[in-house]
């Protein structure tokens, strides 16, 4: 045996092949069928996904030239990346009241937790105290806070200053900002790092109809912004939330045109009211949702920055105002409530995504986000999700990790290039809030997701667990118990007392604070952190501000998980069950032996398991009397007859007739779909036919509807 080279010469050993013997060779594995077909992806994104990708592909690719920290900011806003400063592991705590978010904020700070993310409830987000709101306002996916005692309960014991800050407020930044401000005055706190951030058409793709006049709304921005900037508090202001469009079910293109397309507006509004460029951008966070289509994800996050680049270079910034920060959330959108413990494995790849893509701040999903609150457990998992991904996986060792990758810098180019021609379509129409009054976005997310439905329905894509691999002994996951009446009720009488221990000559303090903001929108910011030190409630912020009547109507998104299809099915099964003692069953009637039924025996058995049926599958049978007798044992009241397309034409009518000779009203099912032999069978009395490609949702709960 010779000796081995001391060195690797991979260019000498193993020459390279071209592209072209690469496509004839896989053309040749192929057997005759179309390449494009076969290899080529479509996406929702109307980008096709070649099977491989080559230098070739980024020859002619800017973003490949640069650096992290410079110029388009594709590898990053940051020249240090998450190396010297590690992306925020900023989890929400949804959780009722001011004193079980301390609670379970304190546990996980000193478990990992490297961000407070507060989220305000409806009620908060409404200006509204509890008592002036309705119970399920109060405390409902988020927490009640109407006072400077309700923030000093969230921040017990917790030194604010060593935290970046998160808080999403919506349209109603000014009296949620005010507050947050009067805590940070009554405790001496002079420097914070983080978002308060005002988004108003946030909550109008939510409601539909905002609490006042959209012009009143981006007053308050200026003005929290501009206090901000006086006041020289590192703060956020100004946020886009992109996380409801992917909940609606957007591709990534649509959230990330309309994204663009929103901050252009919020922009114009502010340099409008006198503020600059350079003033404004640096206010800026970004929140995208984020989906398990992995590799669009990250593509999605680096071309995100350098639209945001684009754009604000043509409004004449400053290298560092093209700097922005991404706050990125798991979807809701992918979350199912059928076999919930998958939820951690698509948070996982989700979160890796975001990472990989480069978000400043990161909240990761608990696996049951979708009942309820999370719990210490769930809390605990989804936190470690991101300190395994840190720590064990070492994603904060490498700046761009992604960078380079043909696939990648390919796909980033095509998503930015797609997102930009919305952007510029959107802007013929005068700007966002024109094409939301004129329901484009809606009706173009609506297009999408319904074309995700049908592929769902049709298991064209896969909902593991759900549309496919559904476990049918699994018991129906129960949403979290939240008592909303006790919540109004307690936080009722809570502000009350406010109130009441505010009755005195200090009270009349307030009322005047209060007078002075109804006549003084130059010092609003100023009085009402004023008017909370004195005890002034949110409520009585919210009242005061002189508003008008809201101006804009336009259609909501239609906020959805897309398993819901599937958990619909189940409810269905879980109900029939109720109502007999035991799940729908389905009789497989495999003719024949293993290697004639065992394909298609297989293959029903899952898609039947997809809608809770209890799939009754034996031994292959001999005779359709045997297995007709078999079928009468078991009570099902529907068959599925499995074997193979050149034994139907004979078998079905004497399999037909046994069936429907132990039980009338059998319904029997094929399995396969031979095209010539469907009206045949039909005539039979075949009820349906399931097939790679049937509408598995569609079927299931026409069965489900008529069992008895």
């Amino acid at each position: 045996m010779s000796k081995l080279s001391d060195k690797l010469d991979l260019k000498k050993d193993f020459p390279g092949t071209s592209y072209d013997e690469w496509k004839l060779a896989a053309e040749k594995d192929l057997k005759g069928l179309p390449f494009d077909k076969k290899l080529v992806t479509k996406t929702y994104e109307g980008i096709d996904l070649n099977p491989i990708y080559t230098k070739n592909d980024i020859e002619n690719n800017p973003l490949t030239e640069n650096f992290p920290g410079f110029d388009n900011f594709v590898r990053g806003s940051r020249a240090d990346g998450h190396v010297k400063n590690n992306w925020y592991i900023s989890q929400e705590l949804p959780y009722a009241t001011a004193e079980e978010f301390n609670e379970a904020l304190k546990y996980d700070l000193e478990r990992g937790q490297t961000s407070i993310n507060i989220k305000p409830d409806k009620a908060t987000l409404h200006s509204l105290d509890p008592d002036m709101a309705e119970a399920d306002e109060v405390g409902l996916d988020g927490t009640s806070l109407s006072c400077i005692s309700d923030i000093e309960k969230a921040f017990k014991n917790i030194d604010i200053s060593k935290y970046h800050i998160f808080a999403d407020a919506a349209d109603n930044s000014l009296p949620f900002f005010s507050m947050f401000a009067a805590y940070l005055k009554k405790h001496k706190i002079d420097k914070i790092n983080g978002c308060i951030l005002a988004d108003p058409y946030t909550c109008l793709l939510r409601c539909g109809v905002p609490q006042y006049d959209i012009e009143s709304a981006f007053d308050d921005m200026n003005k929290i912004t501009r206090w901000c900037i006086g006041n020289n508090l590192d703060v956020k202001t100004i946020g886009v939330n992109g996380a409801n469009y992917v909940n609606a079910g957007a591709s990534a293109v649509q959230e990330l045109a309309y994204v663009i397309s929103t901050a252009i507006d919020y922009i114009n509004k502010m340099l409008e009211r006198g503020l600059k460029i350079d003033e404004i951008a640096p206010r800026f966070n970004l929140t995208f949702g984020i989906s398990t289509f992995y590799f669009m994800e990250v593509a999605k996050l680096r071309a995100a920055r350098v639209l945001w680049a684009n754009v604000i270079s043509a409004y004449g910034g400053e290298e560092t105002s093209k700097q922005v920060s991404i706050h990125g959330k798991s979807s809701l959108y992918n979350q199912t409530r059928n076999d919930i413990y998958v939820n951690l494995l698509r948070t996982t790849t989700e979160t890796f995504s975001a990472i990989a893509g480069g978000v400043n701040s990161l909240h990761a999903s608990s696996f049951d986000e979708s009942l309820g609150a999370p719990d210490e457990f769930s809390r605990r998992l989804a936190r470690n999700t991101q300190i395994i991904l840190k720590e064990e996986s070492h994603l904060n060792s490498v700046i761009d990790p992604a960078g380079g990758s043909y696939y990648i810098e390919s796909l980033t180019a095509a998503i930015a290039q797609k997102a930009w021609e919305i952007v510029q379509s959107l802007d013929k129409e005068g700007g966002m809030l024109e094409a939301l009054k004129k329901s484009i976005p809606q009706n173009e997310i609506a297009k999408t997701a319904e074309d995700r439905k049908k592929d769902f329905a049709k298991r064209k894509n896969v909902i593991v667990g759900n549309n496919m691999y559904a476990n049918v002994k699994e018991e129906k996951a129960g949403m979290k118990d939240r008592n909303a009446e006790d919540v109004h009720r307690m936080r009722s009488e809570h502000i009350k007392k406010i109130r009441v221990e505010g009755s005195t000559g200090k009270h009349a303090e307030i009322l005047d604070i209060l007078q002075k903001i109804t006549n003084n929108s130059d010092k609003t910011v100023e009085l009402a952190i004023e008017a909370y030190t004195k005890g002034a409630t949110i409520g009585e912020i919210g009242k005061t501000l002189p508003r008008k009547d809201p101006d804009v109507s336009i259609e909501t998104l239609n906020i959805h998980r897309a398993s819901e299809i599937f958990e619909e099915l189940r409810d269905l099964a879980y109900s029939y069950r109720e109502k007999n003692g035991y799940l729908p069953k389905i009789f497989l009637a495999t003719m024949g032996p293993v290697k004639q039924h065992k394909a298609r025996a297989d293959f029903s058995r899952g898609f039947f398991e997809v809608g809770g049926f209890d799939v009754v599958y034996t031994k292959g049978f001999d005779t359709p009397e045997e297995a007709a007798a078999e079928a009468e044992k078991t009570g099902a009241e529907i068959s599925v007859i499995c074997s193979t397309d050149d034994t139907y034409p004979e078998l079905v009518p004497a399999l037909m007739k046994s069936l429907k000779a132990v039980k009338k009203n059998m319904k029997v099912i094929l399995a396969g779909y031979p095209k010539e032999q469907i009206d045949q069978h039909r005539k039979s009395g075949i009820y349906d036919f399931i097939y790679l490609g049937a509408d598995v949702y569609a079927l299931l709960k026409n069965l489900l509807t008529n069992l008895k």
